[in-house]
């Protein structure tokens, strides 16, 4: 499959996660079989414009927030901030606070 299968997948599994969802929690939802979500997650299946509306619909996100800060060209690694990126986001909000205040100390450390 194509880096770019593998990258949604990741971002599904993510949103999932921190939903407190299970795939069938998920498929359920959706809509959709949990071997199919589970196959999405692990890139292994292309979805269809019909189940990626089905799936955003059952993470109750958009398009916008699956598909953001997705390099151009998919076929190239993802570097270290959208990497870091997707980390992050998939962390619950006062989760994703405190990276940043650690990020922050680190910069200030460094800079010293």
């Amino acid at each position: 499959m194509s880096n770019i299968s593998k990258i949604i997948g990741e971002r599904i599994k993510n949103h999932r996660n921190r939903l407190g969802l299970t795939q069938e929690d998920l498929a359920s939802k959706s809509g959709l079989h949990n071997t199919y979500i589970g196959q999405l997650e692990r890139g292994e299946k292309n979805a269809t414009l019909e189940s990626l509306e089905k799936v955003v619909s059952g993470l109750e996100i958009t398009y916008e927030t699956l598909f953001e800060k997705i390099a151009p060209n998919v076929n190239e690694a993802p570097g270290i901030p959208a990497q870091c990126y997707d980390i992050v986001n998939a962390l619950p909000a006062p989760e994703q606070e405190a990276v940043l205040e650690m990020i922050l100390k680190m910069v200030e450390y460094k800079k010293m």
